[in-house]
C-alpha cells in the first residue's frame, strides 16, 4: 500500500504514517524509560496511548454520537484534572518558592501556564478554520498532546517522588478527546488512525523530558509546577461540559428530537459528572 503526503493525517482516508511512526517511536522509548528509570512516566504515557486509541476506536465504530456519554466523559475528566492539579500542582508550585515573596513566583508560573494554554487553545482553534492538504484538527490535538507530554516530563524529573495517581489523572481527558475527534474525522470521511500520533504524543515528550538532568533549584522547580498547574487548569476548564447553544454538546443534541429538552437535561448531567470526577480523585488520594 503505498501512502503518500497527502494520507499523513489521513484526507485520503487511509492508514496514518505518521500515527503508525509514532507508535513505532513511543515502543523505542519505552525501552528507554525502563533502562532511566522513568517507570512511572513510562506507565502515565501508555495509559495516555490506551485511553485516546480506546476512544477514538469506539468514535470510529458508533453509529451516531451519544450526548450523555459524552457529557459524563468530558465531566469526569475535567473533575479529575481540576482536583489533581489542585492538590498536587498548585502545593509544589507555591510551597517550593520558601519565603513569601519567592513563592510569588509559582504564582507567576501559574498565570503563565493559564495564559499560554489559553494562547495556544485558541490560535489552534483558528488554524482549523484555514484550508490545508493536511487535517488541523489532528494537528492541533497531536500539538497539545506533545506539549502536556512535555510538561508531564518536567514535573516528574523535577519530583521523582510524585504519585502515578496525579499523572493518571491528568491524562484521562485522553478518552473523551479521542473519541469526540474520531467522531468529527469519521463525518468527514478520514480515518481515525491519524489520532495514533497524539495518542502516542504524551509518551513522545514526556519520556525524554523526564531523564533530562533538572537543576536543583527551588525557585526553577516552582515555575515548573506552577506552569504545568496552569496548563492542566486550562485543559481541566476546557473540557468542563459546555451545554450552552452553539457548543459541540448543542451541536449533537440538534441531531435528537426535543432537543432544547435534552440540553437543559444534560446540564444536571454535566454537574454531576464533574463532581463524580473530582471526588474520584480524593477518595483514590484518601484510600492510597
Amino acid at each position: 500500500m503505498s501512502i503518500n503526503s497527502n494520507s499523513v493525517f489521513n484526507n485520503s482516508g487511509r492508514v496514518s504514517a505518521a500515527g503508525i511512526a509514532s507508535v513505532v517511536g513511543l515502543a523505542v522509548l519505552s525501552a528507554v524509560a525502563v533502562t532511566g528509570g522513568a517507570v512511572k512516566v513510562l506507565v502515565i504515557s501508555w495509559v495516555a496511548f490506551a485511553a485516546m486509541a480506546l476512544g477514538a476506536w469506539l468514535g470510529a465504530r458508533a453509529d451516531e454520537t451519544n450526548p450523555y456519554r459524552l457529557v459524563w466523559g468530558y465531566g469526569l475528566a475535567s473533575g479529575a484534572m481540576v482536583t489533581s492539579a489542585a492538590m498536587f500542582l498548585v502545593p509544589q508550585a507555591m510551597g517550593l518558592g520558601g519565603q513569601a515573596g519567592a513563592a510569588r513566583i509559582g504564582g507567576v508560573g501559574i498565570a503563565a501556564g493559564l495564559v499560554t494554554g489559553y494562547g495556544t487553545h485558541t490560535i489552534g482553534h483558528r488554524l482549523t478554520h484555514i484550508e490545508t492538504s493536511f487535517d488541523m484538527t489532528t494537528i492541533a490535538i497531536a500539538a497539545h498532546a506533545l506539549s502536556a507530554g512535555l510538561v508531564i516530563g518536567l514535573v516528574y524529573a523535577s519530583m521523582p517522588d510524585l504519585g502515578i495517581l496525579l499523572g493518571l489523572a491528568i491524562v484521562s481527558h485522553k478518552g473523551p478527546a479521542g473519541y469526540a475527534a474520531a467522531r468529527r474525522l469519521g463525518r468527514s470521511d478520514k480515518s481515525a488512525t491519524a489520532l495514533l500520533l497524539p495518542a502516542a504524543g504524551v509518551g513522545l515528550t514526556a519520556i525524554p523530558s523526564a531523564l533530562l538532568p533538572v537543576p536543583e533549584s527551588a525557585l526553577l522547580n516552582a515555575v515548573i509546577f506552577g506552569f504545568a498547574a496552569g496548563i492542566f487548569l486550562h485543559v481541566a476548564m476546557d473540557f468542563l461540559p459546555n451545554c450552552e447553544a452553539g457548543s459541540e454538546i448543542d451541536e449533537v443534541c440538534e441531531l435528537h428530537d426535543h432537543s432544547h429538552d435534552l440540553l437543559d437535561e444534560l446540564r444536571t448531567h454535566a454537574v454531576g459528572s464533574t463532581v463524580v470526577g473530582a471526588a474520584v480523585i480524593v477518595l483514590a488520594w484518601v484510600a492510597i
